[in-house]
């Protein structure tokens, strides 16, 4: 088992930056990829950035890419997501994932999932 714990949510007008982190606890996390998603209400759970294993592999969703940025500090069992010129559409609540078995960008491939974080971006 792995729990996943979020934090770093929040208000933030346009144009401003947040900092996610998501904290792991259980097995060893270096064994797995971490992804983190997004859901806004009345939308499907959608894919928003995933780090390999050590690190070295990251991927994007188009609509974050440049904005975003996914990292990792294996010694402190944990990663984040950088989020800077934020926008009204990136209002989600955030949750990250940890997979085991692939560098995946789809839902299903996730083992386990934290409970989420707000993220409001006003106008």
């Amino acid at each position: 088992q792995v729990q996943l714990v979020e934090s770093g949510g929040g208000l933030v007008q346009a144009g401003g930056s947040l900092r996610l982190s998501c904290a792991a606890s259980g097995r060893t996390f270096s064994n797995y990829a971490m992804g983190w998603f997004r859901q806004a209400p009345g939308n499907e759970r959608e894919f928003v950035a995933v780090i390999s294993w050590g690190g070295g592999s990251t991927r994007y969703a188009d609509s974050v890419k440049g904005r975003f940025t996914i990292s990792r500090d294996n010694a402190k069992n944990t990663v984040y997501l950088q989020m800077n010129s934020l926008k009204p559409e990136d209002t989600a609540v955030y949750y990250c994932a940890a997979n085991s078995r692939a560098f995946a960008t789809g839902r299903a491939s996730y083992d386990y999932w934290g409970q989420g974080t707000q993220v409001t971006v006003s106008s």
